[in-house]
């Protein structure tokens, strides 16, 4: 049991230590691809390369390790979820394109499952599922409404919960209404990290850590130590985009936060029940995620403080004491069972959001430059999917991949400061405000929320 208090910061509890640093980049090098990232989107992309073709030579070069950054510090929720607002996509490339991109996502967490259980890599996989509940009336209204949303995308399996259907599975506090759906699987997200970096290191892909790069230019990845030269140089730096030279308000870094707790004892586990492993939500503006880890603590994860000023990121994942106590406080409402079990550990990383919270895929063949992200959040499997997408098209072969709506989508820049934090700082403060109005039993959502969105240009 912990006696001293959380652990703050070290990465994430993903991590149980440091892990031993590869070699960095010895100097010059000649690549037939670069990589910029060696979390899941660069990752995945140097596996599919490598798979389709063996005699490729390729670089990754990373700033710290595999899986440093959202990789190593996500909630762990393989899911369909898509990163973008679908009905908006349908608006700009068409309905059946953004069908194919959900089917596709959906596709990807059992893509995800397979390769790991082929390639042996240990990532505490288990399919459960999420399931999404409301505890207020308001909350309970967009669950109904997100139900239909995705009925109306045709995701299948989508199964309605009366509250006593769903406090067979997790007892939890206050529950009014749930919904489950199948296409998302509970994993440990350093163990997938560092499990697919040694796979594509056997492989044959060189992978260079402690090696940041300074610019990306057509042809080259320059660090302090050496240049990688390539005809193809792909971007796969997600929340940290916006410390690359000429990229500050590409993509804007979305700081989110999480603890997890000590080992939970069996009698605690008896009166939660989570027996399925399924992944957890809710629908407040200021929603959690959560799941029932590998070695049976509960990892509840939320926002708190959203973004730091000019873009800033954190220091290897401290997070700001209230924060920790703010999430503790969260998991207390909906499991007061765990009350007396000490917190472990609180952490937080930072996740890309564009300004019109659509992720993209694009490579220019004019200058050989690509990139893949802007994921809002809902990366895990749509990494894998982005990763076999940009391969094919580095091999220039047309797939069905290649046609989905995200490929070749471009969001325009977020605004200078002071202008970026006042819009994203007020935005949550109104959500905030909006699950305040709420818990106090309005029957439909806030019309404070409803204002934040549009302000924000967010999916809704």
């Amino acid at each position: 049991m912990s006696t001293a208090g959380p652990v703050n910061g070290r990465v994430s509890n993903w991590f149980s230590e440091y892990p031993p640093l590869r070699p960095p980049l010895p100097g010059n090098r000649d690549a037939d691809v670069c990589i910029v990232g060696a979390g899941y989107t660069g990752l995945w992309t140097a596996y599919y390369l490598k798979r389709a073709d063996p005699s490729l030579r390729i670089v990754i070069l990373e700033a710290r390790f595999a899986g440093f950054g959202a990789s190593g510090r996500n909630g762990g929720w393989l899911s369909g979820l898509v990163p973008g607002d679908r009905n908006r996509m349908a608006e700009l490339y068409g309905r059946d394109r953004v069908l194919a991109w959900q089917r596709a996502l959906n596709e990807a967490v059992d893509e995800v499952v397979d390769v790991a259980v082929a390639e042996g890599i240990d990532a505490g996989i288990v399919k459960g599922g999420t399931m999404q509940i409301a505890r207020n009336p308001a909350q309970a209204s967009r669950l109904a409404a997100e139900i239909d949303e995705e009925l109306s995308w045709k995701v299948d399996g989508i199964a309605p919960l009366t509250k006593a259907q769903a406090a067979e599975r997790i007892q939890f506090d206050g529950m009014v209404s749930a919904y489950h759906t199948p296409h998302c699987a509970r994993i440990q997200p350093a163990l997938l990290a560092r499990g697919l970096a040694e796979l594509v290191e056997r492989l044959g892909v060189d992978v260079y850590e402690n090696s940041p790069v300074t610019s990306i230019k057509s042809g080259r990845a320059v660090t302090s130590v050496g240049t990688v030269s390539a005809p193809i140089v792909l971007r796969a730096t997600e929340g940290f985009t916006a410390r690359m030279r000429g990229q500050r308000r590409r993509w804007l870094p979305m700081n989110s936060s999480m603890i997890a707790t000590d080992p939970i004892p069996e009698r605690v586990w008896a009166s939660i029940g989570w027996e399925g492993r399924e992944t957890v939500g809710d629908t407040a503006h200021g929603f959690f995620y959560a799941q029932r880890t590998v070695d049976d603590r509960i990892a509840i994860g939320g926002r708190s403080v959203p973004y730091r000023y000019a873009s800033r990121t954190d220091v290897d994942g401290r997070v700001p004491e209230h924060t920790i106590k703010h999430l503790t406080s969260t998991l207390h409402s909906i499991l007061p069972q765990v009350r007396d079990v000490p917190i472990a550990h609180g952490w937080c990383g930072v996740l890309a959001v564009p300004r019109d919270w659509e992720a993209s895929i694009v490579l220019d063949k004019s200058t050989g430059l690509g990139w893949a992200g802007g994921y809002v959040g809902h990366g895990v499997a749509a990494t894998n999917l982005a990763g076999r997408t940009l391969a094919d098209m580095v091999l220039d072969q047309q797939s069905p991949l290649t046609e989905l709506p995200w490929v070749g989508h471009r969001s325009r820049n977020w605004e200078p400061e002071p202008l970026r934090w006042i819009g994203v700082r007020g935005m949550y403060l109104a959500y905030k405000a909006a699950d305040w109005h709420e818990a106090r039993g309005t029957g439909t959502t806030s019309p404070i929320a409803v204002v934040a969105d549009k302000i924000a240009g967010r999916p809704h």
